[in-house]
């Protein structure tokens, strides 16, 4: 009984993690990261402040931070749920510590809640250091991290079994293309946190050149100053035209590891190469589109979400054949 209420959260928080990552890459790209200029209220109200009197003591608190009321909107959106699936995955982790001499996944449920807290820390930090890259980048990372260790225990209760079936123990090229999913996203992040999606604005050449003028130091300068305010990005054109050469050249080879991925697991389950077939190919379609479109928002979003999307289906592969599963 326990772990079948455990696989419905599971499912639950699935679905919210999903809703997390596409909201809040939405709210990324609409350049509302910093709708509310305060953290965990709105110009330190539990909401969004719409009433002229609210809006007036709202811009008088920070005045450096005109209110737009549509962003903020997002921005508390985007905290509304992850906050509800913070109370999720508290509730399946009391669920799991009551009942655990019933086989619950109480090791795998306490990393995933830690995991949320820290997320929940770097959403703070997020506004706190006005969306300095890094902290951006790593709260995107832990987002996927949430949304894969939750599809973990949603496969380790029995659901999706035919997922399971054939696929076979994951080898070196399963845990290579897992690497490359994670470092792509990894340089997704790194991309969409410095502006730099729109640095090479043709396709397939960057700006008229396959070997555009780029500055790969500053571009990749993990050490940067917070602040005092990122929004909009502080380098140069050649150092985003860096990260965006980059996240472009790396797509294809990481696209060509998961063909090789894709192509191997063909005989032995067929569903899964399929979706993995699917789910690059639009991820590459996306890709394309947001240079060719000049990045339209629901284009971007989307491309975020199947980048979660393709890195469901690495987890998959690499963990899924390992599981033992829990009896409902």
């Amino acid at each position: 009984m326990a772990n079948l209420l455990i696989r419905r959260l599971a499912a639950a928080g699935v679905i919210l993690a999903f809703f997390v990552v596409g909201v809040g890459a939405y709210t990324r790209l609409a350049d509302a990261g910093l709708g509310c200029p305060d953290w965990p209220g709105c110009y330190g109200f539990l909401t969004v402040p719409e009433s002229e009197v609210d809006v007036s003591d709202a811009e008088q608190r920070f005045p450096e931070a005109p209110v737009e009321i549509e962003k903020a909107w997002w921005e508390m959106g985007h905290r509304y749920i992850a906050g509800a699936l913070l109370a999720l995955v508290f509730a399946t982790f009391l669920v799991a510590w009551r009942f655990r001499g019933q086989q619950t996944p109480t090791k795998l449920i306490t990393a995933l809640l830690i995991i949320i807290l820290c997320q929940a820390a770097f959403g703070a930090w997020t506004v706190t250091l006005k969306l300095w890259p890094q902290v951006v980048t790593a709260h995107l990372l832990g987002g996927f991290t949430t949304l894969s260790l939750l599809w973990i225990l949603l496969l380790k209760q029995g659901a999706f079994r035919s997922i399971h079936r054939g696929l076979p123990a994951p080898g070196r090229l399963a845990g290579l293309a897992l690497v490359a999913v994670v470092l792509q996203i990894t340089l997704g992040g790194w991309v969409s946190s410095n502006y730099a999606a729109l640095a090479c604005p043709m396709f397939p050449s960057c700006d008229g050149s396959f070997t555009p003028d780029i500055d790969l130091i500053e571009g990749f300068n993990i050490f940067q100053a917070a602040g005092p305010n990122y929004l909009g990005g502080l380098m140069d054109n050649d150092a985003r035209k860096a990260i965006h050469w980059a996240h472009r050249l790396s797509a294809i080879v990481v696209s060509l590891i998961v063909v090789c991925l894709a192509v191997r697991l063909l005989p032995h389950n067929r569903f899964v190469a399929s979706v993995i077939f699917v789910v690059l190919a639009t991820q590459i379609s996306l890709g394309v589109t947001n240079v060719l479109w000049a990045l339209p928002l629901i284009n971007a979003t989307l491309h975020n979400v199947f980048g979660a999307l393709l890195l469901i289906m690495m987890v998959t592969v690499n963990f899924a054949p390992r599981l033992r599963i829990v009896a409902s």
